[in-house]
């Protein structure tokens, strides 16, 4: 996409690590970064986060995490459209055009193309895994260009260093 007012994605991954830092598990920080992302990103219909979890059976799927737009799949199995791509593949996605992607699944009818990158957490020995994926969705066909992908990564690497990620989401008191 020919944008002539480029995306400040260093910026916006200072806001997303400041957003993050020091907040106390992944819920709010991922919910913060999927509403500046919203307001910050032209051209886009949906953007948030869906969560690596072991399925009822063993299986591996992703569920829907913080995210800002209209409502969206809850449940995605490794492998299965874009966003179980990337993680399958432990690769960033760009498709320029959903409806050409083998398996796509369709959350919002209106999405045209869709950028994915994969988030990671880091475990006490140093080795990485898959903890999730931030998905970004455009009713404009190829609208993400590797500028864009390069940014998300920015994103994302803000995300890793300064969310808490390995510890859950906040628990609501119980009385």
């Amino acid at each position: 996409m020919d944008n002539p007012q480029a995306t400040d994605y260093e910026l916006l991954a200072q806001q997303v690590g400041s957003l993050a830092e020091g907040t106390p598990g992944w819920l709010p920080a991922l919910a913060n970064a999927a509403a500046l992302l919203g307001e910050s990103l032209p051209d886009i219909n949906w953007v948030g986060f869906y969560v690596a979890v072991a399925g009822p059976a063993g299986e591996q799927d992703l569920v829907l995490g913080p995210f800002w737009g209209r409502p969206a799949c809850v449940s995605i199995p490794y492998g299965a459209g874009v966003c179980g791509r990337a993680v399958e593949t432990n690769e960033p996605q760009i498709v320029p055009d959903v409806h050409a992607f083998p398996g796509h699944i369709a959350c919002d009818a209106a999405s045209r193309s869709e950028l994915v990158v994969p988030v990671h957490v880091t475990a006490a020995d140093g080795s990485t895994t898959v903890w999730g994926v931030l998905d970004c969705d455009s009713p404009v066909p190829a609208r993400f260009s590797v500028a864009d992908l390069d940014g998300f990564a920015l994103i994302v690497r803000a995300l890793e260093k300064f969310a808490d990620l390995v510890n859950p989401a906040v628990r609501p008191a119980r009385s």
